[in-house]
C-alpha cells in the first residue's frame, strides 16, 4: 500500500496544551469523544494500545503500539483494524501522529496525520473519521473547564 496517501485533520481548541494532552490519553475522555471506544494503554513508547468498541453495529478490537510519546506535544502510534478486512501484517498498519502546538497561553492546535491509506477513497474516509474525532475532542475539552 502506498504510504504517501496520508489522511490529515486539524483543529484549534480553546484550551491550554496540557489540558488537551491529558484528554488524548485519558481512557474516560477517549470514550466520550472517540465513538465510545475503550482505549487501554500506559502510553509509554513501545507499549501496546488496544481500542475496543462497536462501529456501525460491528464489534471491533483494534490494536497498535506507541512509537513516540513526548508530552505534551507528540503522540505517535501504529494502528491496525481487523474491520478493514486485511491480514494482520506490518504492511497493513497505519502510523498515526498527533502534534500539539500552543497558539497563545489558552489555545492549542491539534494536527493529526495517518499514513498508509490504500486508496484515495480510504484516505478521504479516514480524514472524515479523524475530523469527527477531533470535533468531539474539542467539544469534550472546551465543555469541561475543570478537566486537566
Amino acid at each position: 500500500m502506498p504510504a504517501n496517501l496520508v489522511a490529515r485533520a486539524s483543529i484549534v481548541i480553546d484550551a491550554p496544551i496540557q489540558k488537551v494532552w491529558t484528554a488524548l490519553l485519558d481512557p474516560e475522555a477517549i470514550r466520550e469523544y472517540m465513538f465510545g471506544t475503550r482505549a487501554t494503554s500506559d502510553w509509554r513508547e513501545g507499549s501496546p494500545i488496544s481500542w475496543k468498541g462497536e462501529w456501525k453495529g460491528k464489534a471491533y478490537e483494534d490494536k497498535g503500539v506507541v512509537l513516540r510519546a513526548a508530552p505534551p506535544r507528540t503522540l505517535k502510534y501504529t494502528h491496525f483494524s481487523p474491520l478493514a478486512g486485511l491480514p494482520d501484517k506490518p504492511e497493513n498498519y497505519h502510523t498515526v501522529e498527533i502534534e500539539l502546538s500552543s497558539e497563545g497561553a489558552t489555545t492549542t492546535r491539534v494536527a493529526l496525520n495517518q499514513d498508509n491509506n490504500a486508496t484515495e477513497e480510504s484516505r478521504r474516509h479516514s480524514e472524515e473519521n479523524w475530523k469527527s474525532m477531533l470535533d468531539g475532542l474539542k467539544k469534550y475539552v472546551e465543555g469541561r473547564p475543570g478537566v486537566g
